[in-house]
């Protein structure tokens, strides 16, 4: 079934309302991923086996999903599909996840939840110099696109380094109170940890961009993610085989180690990585990129009602910036889709008016009608 507009509805809903709402929950499984991936740091599990074990269990529940439900769509493989998987594989899977891991453990999740959020920023710049993303500074959506990620991101550092008073319970002994490192144990640096993270940031941003002119070749997205953590499972595993050879590190010690690599798997690597490709097919890499603030905002919440730490004020005014750089996006891509749609029309009205009609060529050439990154329709792949 569609929408009178073209968009697909499943059970009703919209496509355009499913992309929204399967971002917004992919960030709670994000949120709950920091929380969860430094409790298995500190009880001493190896960060090699840690992710190893992840992509394991992740490629076993993928496969019979993969193989049984793609058997159509499925191209055919190519060495140069397989260079590609290996490549993305390398950006997406090895590098962001050791570089998580490392930076994780010489920091905090709070730090390493609001760094990500640098993420829309970088992917909005690379798709931008790829000519993915339409920017366009002398009309409005242009400017708030780019002003809209600038506003995420501030929000997310204002959650970061500025506490201010209590809002609920006790206030805090400053009005200005910084955050700061201060659970730093020994053996712990801090730099590096912040350096690793952003080389997170970097390769998240690289790998949301890269596959998606793989995805128009290979549009078979559970056999794409699929073979993306075969390889990466690889990579890991010749990895470990010089710098992980102590046996016991490969060994569970308590039943309380299983839990973060299982919810690793089933929540991060199988449920939320597919769901974030799904949405990169049909929307575009800025759309999921831009959902990336969020997390600090709901690892504050969750923090607050699990560990019950207090909210302070950096957090809420953290909070509204947030939410107002979101509208600002997603308001800025919509006037999008609406200048491209006028344009198309008068381009279409002006043929027609002279006995022309135009051609597919003739409307991709026009600098003004190129496809945004989030379609009019988005059940169409662009």
């Amino acid at each position: 079934m569609a929408d009178a507009d073209g968009g697909k509805r499943v059970c009703g809903m919209p496509e355009k309302v499913q992309l929204h709402v399967a971002m917004f929950l992919v960030q709670f499984g994000y949120a709950g991923f920091h929380v969860i991936s430094r409790t298995a740091l500190n009880m001493g599990i190896s960060k090699l086996v840690y992710s190893i074990y992840r992509n394991i269990i992740a490629l076993i529940l993928l496969f019979p999903f993969a193989y049984f439900l793609e058997k159509k769509e499925r191209p055919t493989m190519k060495f140069s599909f397989l260079v590609q998987f290996f490549l993305l594989a390398l950006c997406g899977i090895t590098a962001s996840q050791g570089l998580y891991l490392l930076g994780l453990d010489h920091t905090s999740p709070t730090f390493a939840s609001a760094i990500q959020n640098s993420v829309p920023a970088i992917t909005f710049a690379m798709a931008a110099a790829l000519r993915m993303e339409k920017v366009r500074l002398d009309r409005r959506d242009g400017i708030a696109k780019v002003v809209g990620t600038l506003v995420c991101v501030g929000g997310a550092t204002v959650i970061t380094l500025y506490k201010g008073p209590s809002i609920f319970g006790r206030a805090s002994t400053t009005a200005l109170n910084f955050a700061a490192p201060a659970f730093m144990a020994e053996g712990k640096n801090w730099t590096l940890g912040c350096v690793c993270l952003i080389g997170h940031c970097l390769c998240l941003s690289g790998w949301q961009v890269l596959q998606k002119p793989v995805l128009k070749k290979y549009p078979a997205r559970l056999s794409f993610t699929f073979f993306t953590f075969f390889f990466g499972l690889l990579q890991f595993l010749v990895i470990a085989a010089f710098m992980e050879r102590d046996a016991d590190a490969w060994a569970f010690h308590s039943t309380g180690e299983l839990f973060p690599i299982f919810y690793s798997a089933i929540v991060m690597s199988g449920i939320a990585f597919s769901v974030q490709i799904w949405c990169i097919d049909r929307a575009g890499p800025v759309f999921v990129a831009v959902y990336q603030p969020i997390q600090t905002l709901v690892v504050a919440i969750m923090a607050f009602i699990v560990l019950g730490e207090k909210f302070y004020l950096g957090s809420i005014i953290g909070a509204i910036f947030i939410v107002l750089g979101l509208y600002l996006v997603l308001w800025g891509k919509s006037q999008e889709r609406i200048f491209a749609t006028e344009e198309a029309s008068i381009v279409s009205s002006s043929c027609v008016h002279d006995g022309l009609r135009p051609s597919a060529a003739s409307l991709k050439a026009s600098p003004n009608l190129a496809q945004p990154l989030l379609p009019s329709s988005t059940s169409e792949s662009v």
